[in-house]
This record gives structure tokens, C-alpha cells and sequence, in this order.
């Protein structure tokens, strides 16, 4: 490998690199997918545990024809938070289930009905913004993690994130070899030890820690106003999961949607939240933070994510090594989501030029300029406990114009039919 080379869906991988870059996936996902169990006041073991079996079961539906990594959904945060703050946690568990199971329905009538629709309801003039800003609104939480949208910004949290964010664009752009396709391992590494030499990071958790400790699981309660409150979150799980889809489609230069199916990834997604919810964890979904790291290094093989979801489970229950890998602080986080969350924009901006949009139609024009403004906008739509903004709003709206578009088409009324 004297140059960095496409390491495809299907290809093995060697030990020797093997586990070099599962440990790099882990790395990535891991400081969101461990914050949510930290804001529902759970040990985050469990989830560890859940993500990589959902992994492994994504990876088993989908025929190992998807790389996807499985982890914590924010989009539960706000229905899920006052589930628990009236009820408790295990109700809010019944919701989870609730909505993987109203998820595999959902999937099982996509398979029935296939999945030409995204088509004519997501062009790419609407497609391509859409992928784009699951990217460029995570961009303040990076910063936000980093701790540089602080009030008093700490000189510390600075040099590291710099140290971080630094080591991974130079070694993406330098390194050759075998370290060309860790160069996110490596910035994560640079910018631990900077946090150390800052005095940022805490050992005195992994001391108490115990060597190994048993995840704390925990059963469903099911109560139907908390599945009503919860359920609208499957038009925001589903809204992303298809835009994950498209934007790893476009990174590995396949059609994802077409084999081995939306159908069979929006099941995997959605069966691993329905299990997640009966042994008391989050739910899952695809992780925009690990589709960075494939587009970074050029690695999708199936196999790297598998054995990052193998290091996920072991590290639930090896209490110490849990814990040493959560004094990671966020400036290293932060850091390296910085760079990850940009690709992911990037590769919005890529649906565009590959599919050759003509902004000579005025549909094209509207459609990618009433999609960015909506998702950059700020404005939210409630309905009930849920809120759409961001990149979901943008996506429902695209498919709305998108769709009266089409009907006018058929009506032939519009001043730009091809």
C-alpha cells in the first residue's frame, strides 16, 4: 500500500490492519453515542453493548452489502426526556420498542411497494442539500464539544482540538502506507496525549472501575400515552436513515438503496432499536460520524465495522477499559467530528456534481435553495412532543415540493418540462 487505495464493501482485511481501523470506527463514534446514555441517566455500558450487537445484526439483514455502524439516536432525546421525567425510564423503554417495531412495518411495505418513490420525492437538486446538512448542522455541536462555543474559552481545550483536527487533515493528506488509512486513529492518539500533557484528562475513573463489570439490563414498561409521545420519531429516524443511505451510496459508488435495499437497511436499523428497548438501551441508528471515517480513508469493508462492533461489546464489559476510553475529552472528540461532519457536507455537495444538476430549471434552483435556507434557518415545527428542524424539516419540505413538482409535471403546466 504505497498510496492509499479503496478497501471495498466485500474486501478482507488482514488482522495487521484489521484492528487498527475497527479500533478508529470505535474511536469515532464513540463520544456521541456515549453522551445519550449519560443524558437519560444510564450507564453507558449497556449501550456499548447494544450498539455493537446492532451492528452485527445490520450487518447480518443487510447481507454485509451496507457498511453502516449502529449508534445512540439523538432524535429520542426530547419525547424520550419527558417520558422519563414522568414516568420513568423502563416507559420510555416501551416507546423504543414501539417505534422499531412500527419501523419494521414501515420496511416491510417499502419492500412491498419498493423504493422508486425517493426518486420523484428527493431529487438530487433536493437530495444533494439534504445529505449535505446532516453534516453542516452537527458542525456547532463539533464546535460545541470542543468546547470553543464556551463563554470563556480555555486555552487548553484550544491546543488540543488544534492538535487533533491538525494530525488528521496533514495525515489524510500526507501519510502513506499503511498509516494513510489510520490517519483518524492516529489524530485521536495525537490529540489524547496533548490533553494529557494539558492536564485535561482524569484518570481517577479507571481506578475505581472494576476489571469486569456485567451491563445493566433492563426490561420494557409499556403505557400508550408514552408510545404516542415517543412514536412521531420514526419520521425523523427514517428522514435520516435515508440520507445516511444515499450519502454512504455516494462514498462507496454503489446504490445502497437498490441492493441490498432500503427495505433491509431501514429494518436492521429499526429491529436493533426494538431489541435495544427490550434489554434497556437506547435506541440505534446509522452513525453520520462513521460514514465520515469511511470517506476519509476509503475503507468500507463490512469487516472493519464488524470488529469495531466486537471491540464495542467486549469494552461493556471490561469495566476498566470502558472507562479509560471515556476519559477521551472533547476537545479530542470535537476535533476529529470537525473534519468527519464537514465530509459529510462534502459529500452533499458531490450528489450535486455527479448528477450534473442543471440550476438553469427554476424547479432545481427552488429546490436547493429552499432546502438549505430551512435546515440552516433555525425554524422548528412541533407536533405534539416532537420537533422537526435541521435536516429533518428540510427533507419533508424538499419532499413536498418535490412531489407538487411532479403532479404539475403530469399536468404539464410547468415552464421547464424536460
Amino acid at each position: 500500500m504505497n498510496e492509499k487505495q479503496i478497501i471495498q464493501v466485500e474486501d478482507k482485511v488482514p488482522v495487521s490492519l484489521l484492528i487498527p481501523l475497527s479500533i478508529q470506527h470505535m474511536f469515532a463514534m464513540f463520544g456521541a453515542t456515549v453522551l445519550v446514555p449519560f443524558l437519560f441517566g444510564i450507564n453507558p455500558a449497556i449501550v456499548l453493548f447494544m450498539n455493537g450487537v446492532g451492528t452485527l445484526l445490520f450487518i447480518a439483514i443487510t447481507k454485509g452489502k451496507a457498511p453502516a455502524y449502529l449508534g445512540s439516536s439523538f432524535a429520542f432525546l426530547a419525547p424520550a426526556g419527558i417520558v422519563i421525567s414522568q414516568m420513568g425510564y423502563e416507559y420510555a423503554l416501551g416507546g423504543f420498542v414501539a417505534v422499531g417495531f412500527c419501523g419494521c412495518i414501515l420496511a416491510f411495505i417499502i419492500y412491498k411497494f419498493g423504493s422508486d418513490w425517493i426518486d420523484i420525492v428527493l431529487p438530487p437538486a433536493a437530495m444533494g442539500p439534504v445529505v449535505a446538512l446532516i453534516g453542516l448542522e452537527l458542525s456547532s455541536s463539533a464546535a460545541s464539544t470542543a468546547g470553543l462555543l464556551d463563554e470563556n474559552i480555555v486555552i487548553a481545550n484550544v491546543i488540543v482540538f488544534v492538535v487533533t483536527l491538525g494530525v488528521a487533515i496533514l495525515g489524510n493528506v500526507l501519510f502513506r502506507g499503511f498509516l494513510s488509512v489510520i490517519p483518524i486513529l492516529i489524530a485521536v492518539i495525537a490529540g489524547y496525549i496533548a490533553a494529557i500533557c494539558c492536564g485535561l484528562v482524569d484518570f481517577t475513573a479507571v481506578g475505581e472501575a472494576s476489571l469486569l463489570a456485567l451491563p445493566n439490563f433492563q426490561f420494557p414498561k409499556f403505557n400508550m400515552q408514552a408510545i404516542i409521545i415517543i412514536l412521531p420519531v420514526l419520521l425523523v429516524i427514517t428522514s435520516e436513515h435515508i440520507g445516511h443511505q444515499v450519502v454512504t451510496s455516494k462514498i462507496v459508488g454503489r446504490d445502497l438503496l437498490k441492493d441490498p435495499g432500503l427495505h433491509r437497511s431501514l429494518f436492521g436499523d429499526n429491529f436493533s432499536t426494538m431489541i435495544s428497548g427490550l434489554i434497556g438501551s437506547v435506541p440505534t441508528t446509522t452513525y453520520g460520524e462513521n460514514i465520515g471515517v469511511m470517506a476519509v480513508t476509503k475503507v468500507y469493508s463490512v469487516r472493519v465495522i464488524a470488529g469495531a462492533a466486537v471491540l464495542s461489546i467486549i469494552c461493556s464489559f471490561v469495566g476498566k477499559l470502558s472507562a479509560l476510553i471515556q476519559t477521551i475529552p472533547g476537545p479530542v472528540i470535537g476535533g476529529i467530528s470537525f473534519l468527519l461532519y464537514g465530509m459529510i457536507g462534502a459529500s452533499g455537495i458531490r450528489i450535486l456534481v455527479d448528477s450534473q444538476v442543471d440550476y438553469g430549471r427554476s424547479r432545481n434552483l427552488i429546490l436547493t435553495s429552499v432546502v438549505f435556507v430551512t435546515g440552516l434557518s433555525g425554524i422548528a415545527v412541533q407536533i405534539g412532543n416532537v420537533q422537526l428542524k435541521g435536516m429533518v424539516l428540510a427533507c419533508i419540505v424538499a419532499m413536498i415540493l418535490s412531489l407538487l413538482f411532479y403532479i404539475f409535471d403530469k399536468l404539464k403546466i410547468t415552464n421547464d418540462i424536460e
